[in-house]
């Protein structure tokens, strides 16, 4: 405890060390802040919103402390919260002990968060990532008092920004507002002030086109909208209808969500972000207005080209009608929603070139997108996603970025560094040639379950930025495609929006440890120092996508290597498949397991403990089953029947294992997925649809052949319990099978076989109903103590730690 003390002294007296930022000045830009800002809720309801979160969290510390709405003024002029002992602390009884003050309810509930983390050695997670661990904090009247009278913590930047535009689908698209109250609470005690809003925008989209103006039909826009589990990717213009009809009630239910999570947003004193027009368009509208200017785009991700889903309709933004449409869709979310925050989301140019690469018509084309928003909104700011410039860096060279950037008046347009964790974008264009601009954590592909990180990346690239010569940055971001994982990242992403200096992550991950299991034994503490050092310090500049065997089996002649497989570069290639990707020892990693498992007595009953444990272990084991199936390939390669045969059995025994694993964790339930989308069904028919969605959209969607497999195959995967082994491991039978009978019969590998049985597996197992368990079964440390042992000599090559040791 002294220990413990000593260091929290320490970390009070790092935070107020200050350091001096080149803030960004751009005028237009800080207008309209200064308006978002006196929009805001009035101070009494963000402080109800925030005693309610307090309520949510800690209902026995409700009166333990008091939430003031402050001024910036009061803080430097800029975002802060303070910490205060209360005057009243011990002079009656059930007085207020802390008082936190800040200048929205964002800034409350983050300061709460931060006097619970640093003073009471608390932890706040994702449920499905082991949850709160709050059983440290004391009980009321008895909570630790701070050093001094005051401690101010500042945002060096503006905004912390929040999600992906196709988080929605990956991991939002079945929640409830039970679900969803849980995330706007997560999302005020981390600090983000400003998140994606995009639930229910078919339903506004729907009046749009439905009105006198346009005068679609609702066959017209069935063709239009893409399924439930596919909605982000037909607002992009990737597909259309795939997955669909949209039943009416799912549009009217999610439109009364959408109005509760903004509401919700808006009392904490968010700014919600709303979609804007990017020009994507039914194809009715062509019928409409014939002499409309719309393109009909190629084929994205495709088998064979099925027009009924690809080849979306793009209307030009030099069109009258572009202007037209954009004001009506942001004038109805207006006229629905009650107001708007001023800053909407567009990606025109996502995975989509413009025609040519002329400055002036990319100019041309960026200020008619800026003016079908201003037209309804004079004070628009447009946030736009910068994956283009990252992704497609061969065209966006910098006179065709500075016609985009520059093509709306500057600080009218809000950049997000998507990328920045790996392929930073401000450091190769001069902090995007003055345009205010958001530092940005990508990290996650397709929601996988995958153990990844760049801490060190994340704990000093933010701060690099922010102090550089001619900053233009106003936020740091999060914008994973899929939540609920690797919380270690998030924790300390989170954290980055109010640290003033660069953080040492050898001693940031020490006190995490000690956080989320509430005490820090000495296993704990070398396996997070393992971790941290090899799993969680990725530096090779790849982006990391799950292509583990177990969820993405290679689909290759397996005559030919696995490192003669390019790897899939962008979605837009037609390249099946994500290589391994091995940036760390699995060695180092298998040991980190070993610590953690020597502390299962003493923190055995702590359930972020417990989710980590299945991690780590599932980790291991999948970079394990990449091993085997490399062996496998060899002895095929060698003619060694015996050999081929052992290891093939063993790799799929280790499946097997693996879903028992899964299995006894809650966390990692393919049933929970699957119930929380025929909740929403209102009917037997929906029930069907959204099950089916549920179901591609982790295995394999978008259109395929009997025997050519889409190219968005296991883009989504999920290392569950259920898909592992009702779908993962009789997939990797059937290969077995075919490498087997070629062995046998001493003729080729039958591809074509494989492949058709395979594609034939899963289009079964997509319209199958069958039902999958939601309750976890079995002891997860057990379990996982078992099959360390079991694979010890594979996964280690001595055993330093003994198993139940502190």
């Amino acid at each position: 405890m002294a220990v413990f003390v000593t260091l929290k002294i320490w970390f009070a007296y790092f935070l107020l060390v200050v350091v001096t930022f080149s803030d960004c000045h751009v005028p237009q830009y800080e207008t309209v802040l200064n308006k978002i800002q006196s929009e805001k809720a009035p101070a009494s309801t963000q402080e109800r919103a925030s005693y309610d979160v307090l309520a949510r969290l800690l209902p026995s510390h409700l009166s333990s402390f008091e939430f003031r709405i402050i001024t910036k003024e009061e803080c430097g002029g800029k975002f802060c919260f303070l910490l205060q002992n209360h005057p009243s602390a011990g002079v009656y009884g059930g007085a207020p002990e802390i008082r936190i003050s800040g200048t929205t309810g964002v800034e409350l509930c983050a300061g709460l968060h931060w006097y619970l983390k640093h003073w009471c050695n608390g932890h706040i997670s994702w449920d499905k990532t082991g949850g709160a661990q709050l059983h440290t904090v004391h009980r009321p009247g008895f909570l630790p008092r701070l050093q001094g009278d005051t401690l101010t913590i500042q945002r060096p930047v503006d905004w912390n920004y929040y999600q992906n535009v196709v988080t929605s689908s990956y991991s939002y698209v079945w929640w409830t507002w039970e679900r969803w109250e849980k995330e706007i609470d997560w999302m005020a005690l981390q600090g983000i002030n400003l998140p994606l809003a995009f639930t229910g925008q078919e339903a506004v989209w729907q009046k749009v086109f439905q009105s006198e103006t346009f005068n679609l039909t609702k066959a017209e826009l069935d063709d239009y909208f893409g399924g439930p589990g596919f909605l982000a990717w037909a607002r992009m213009g990737n597909l259309k209808r795939w997955g669909g009809p949209l039943p009416q009630k799912w549009l009217d239910q999610q439109l009364q969500l959408q109005i509760k999570i903004l509401a919700r947003m808006r009392e904490l004193g968010m700014t919600p972000v709303l979609p804007a027009f990017a020009g994507n368009v039914p194809a009715a509208i062509t019928k409409k207005y014939p002499s409309a200017r719309v393109t009909r785009l190629g084929e994205w991700n495709t088998v064979n080209g099925d027009t009924r889903y690809c080849c979306t309709f793009l209307l030009d933004p030099k069109d009258p009608l572009f202007v037209d449409i954009g004001k009506a869709f942001i004038l109805q979310q207006i006229k629905e929603y009650g107001g708007t925050q001023h800053i909407y989301n567009c990606d025109t140019f996502n995975e989509n070139q413009p025609p040519t690469d002329d400055p002036s018509y990319i100019s041309a084309l960026g200020s008619i997108v800026y003016e079908a928003m201003s037209a309804a909104d004079q004070d628009a700011i447009w946030l736009m996603q910068g994956w283009l410039f990252a992704s497609d860096d061969k065209f966006w060279k910098p006179p065709q970025m500075k016609a985009l950037l520059h093509s709306v008046p500057v600080g009218r347009m809000v950049v997000l560094d998507l990328f920045a964790d790996v392929k930073p974008m401000w450091s190769r264009s001069d902090h995007f040639y003055g345009v205010p601009y958001i530092w940005c954590m990508l990290h996650n592909f397709g929601g996988n379950v995958e153990m990844y990180g760049r801490l060190d990346v994340v704990a000093t690239a933010p701060i690099q930025a922010v102090t550089s010569s001619n900053s233009t940055m106003v936020g740091v971001g999060m914008c994973m495609e899929g939540i609920e994982q690797n919380p270690v990242v998030y924790d300390l992403m989170a954290e980055m929006a109010f640290h003033n200096a660069t953080v040492v992550v050898e001693d940031w991950i020490e006190e995490y440890a000690r956080r989320r299991y509430g005490e820090l034994t000495a296993g704990a503490r070398i396996a997070w120092k393992m971790l941290h050092e090899s799993i969680y310090n990725c530096s090779d500049g790849i982006a990391d996508h799950n292509g583990d065997v177990i969820v993405e089996f290679p689909d290759i002649d397996p005559k030919r290597s696995l490192f003669q497989i390019r790897p899939r570069q962008s979605l837009g290639q037609q390249i099946l498949g994500h290589p391994q990707h091995i940036w760390y020892s699995p060695q180092d990693a298998a040991v980190a397991l070993q610590y953690l498992l020597s502390s299962a007595d003493a923190l055995g009953l702590s359930k972020p403990y417990r989710y980590d444990v299945v991690d780590l272990t599932r980790q291991v084991l999948s970079k394990l089953a990449n091993q085997l199936h490399s062996q496998v390939l060899d002895q095929f390669r060698m003619f060694n029947v015996e050999k081929m045969d052992n290891i093939s059995s063993r790799l799929l025994e280790l499946l097997s294992d693996m879903d028992d694993l899964l299995g006894a964790s809650e966390e990692f339930l393919l049933g929970t997925w699957l119930e929380s989308a025929k909740d929403l069904a209102t009917s037997d028919e929906e029930r069907k649809l959204y099950e089916w969605n549920a179901r591609t959209q982790i295995t394999m969607w978008f259109d395929n052949t009997l025997d050519k497999p889409s190219p968005l195959h296991d883009y989504a995967n999920k290392m569950w319990s259920g898909l592992t082994r009702d779908y993962y491991l009789p997939r990797a039978s059937i290969y077995i099978k075919y490498l087997k009978q070629s062995l046998h019969e001493n003729t080729s590998f039958a591809f074509q076989e494989w492949r058709r049985e395979w594609i034939a597996l899963t289009n079964e197992w997509q319209v199958a109903s069958n039902l999958y368990p939601t309750v976890a079964k079995g002891d997860a440390l057990e379990i996982a103590t078992t099959l360390y042992e079991k694979y010890a000599d594979l996964i280690v090559d001595d055993q330093t730690p003994e198993l139940g040791i502190r």
